[in-house]
């Protein structure tokens, strides 16, 4: 057993929609994130801006436990369909 070791820290997105007036209840989970709620287009548009965060930072061999807030930010932001 290790001594003096810290837990790995833990990290995940949320992303949550309140534009929902069709009645459906919206859930996708994936390792690092998960999208609730909103209408059909805008739990799409969140789900796809994570998937693409989440593999920007694969790319980058880093991991959302390691990555800086704004770095996350930064490409969320980047990752947001217009």
């Amino acid at each position: 057993m290790r001594q003096n070791s810290q837990p790995k820290r833990k990290a995940a997105l949320l992303g949550v929609g309140l534009d929902n007036k069709d009645g459906h209840k919206r859930i996708t989970q994936a390792e690092k994130f998960a999208v609730v709620g909103g209408s059909e287009e805008t739990h799409d548009r969140m789900t796809e801006t994570l998937i693409k965060t989440c593999e920007d930072l694969k790319r980058k061999g880093r991991e959302l436990e390691d990555a800086a807030p704004k770095e996350v930010a930064d490409l969320l932001h980047k990752n947001t369909p217009r």
